[in-house]
């Protein structure tokens, strides 16, 4: 039986086979409604009993986690249970309590946070350069088009364009992630957790 793969409402996921019987059900639920999307959703699947749905909410931090209970408990009531569920969002103005209550709240609730202070293009950046100097999102973007020859948020291809440099990114990300403590993510700037979901899509995915 064949794993085709389908879109609705911007969403990928898998249509399921009369036979088949899924192992694994992943959920990631994005703050933004393009940049972080467009990459997870171009992640390649190569095994077919695993799905893997993408959603850009537009919410904030703490409405982030939120929705991600809220779907968890949908998705149990209709008999079809996510194995993980990860909520992807950034520090950007939000205060220090709304953040680290954001990440306290999903750890409660046995949700997943991929997360980035000040901005997900923290992640893109430290596929070129260990970089660990708190900078705004426009100075990430100025970096980012000096590397990239070019950069817009909602580009669909950047999972492409960095997939080579990948192991660097990690190793870069775990790098700078050693150096703080884990009491007070908003103060670890930069930071981010983003590496933690790449690893498990690719573990999960096959692709490594």
């Amino acid at each position: 039986m064949s794993n085709k793969i389908c879109k609705e409402d911007g969403n990928h996921f898998l249509k399921r086979k009369v036979g088949i019987r899924w192992q694994r059900k992943i959920l990631i639920i994005c703050e933004g409604k393009k940049t972080e999307p467009n990459y997870f959703r171009k992640f390649p699947n190569y095994k077919r009993e695993v799905i893997i749905e993408v959603k850009g909410k537009g919410y904030n931090t703490i409405s982030l986690v939120d929705e991600a209970i809220k779907k968890r408990q949908e998705a149990m009531e209709k008999g079809e249970p996510y194995n993980e569920i990860w909520c992807v969002f950034d520090k950007n103005s939000f205060s220090n309590s709304n953040f680290n209550s954001a990440i306290q709240k999903a750890e409660a609730n046995r949700i997943e946070t991929a997360y980035s202070n000040e901005a997900f293009e923290l992640w893109y950046l430290l596929h070129f350069i260990y970089f660990d100097s708190a900078i705004t999102r426009d100075d990430y973007i100025i970096k980012l088009k000096k590397y990239l020859g070019g950069y817009k948020k909602d580009d669909i291809n950047m999972y492409g364009k960095l997939i080579n440099k990948q192991d660097n990114a990690i190793k870069n990300t775990i790098k700078l992630f050693s150096k703080y403590s884990r009491i007070n993510p908003a103060k670890n700037n930069p930071s981010t957790t983003v590496h933690l979901l790449v690893e498990r899509l690719n573990e999960y995915l096959g692709i490594r």
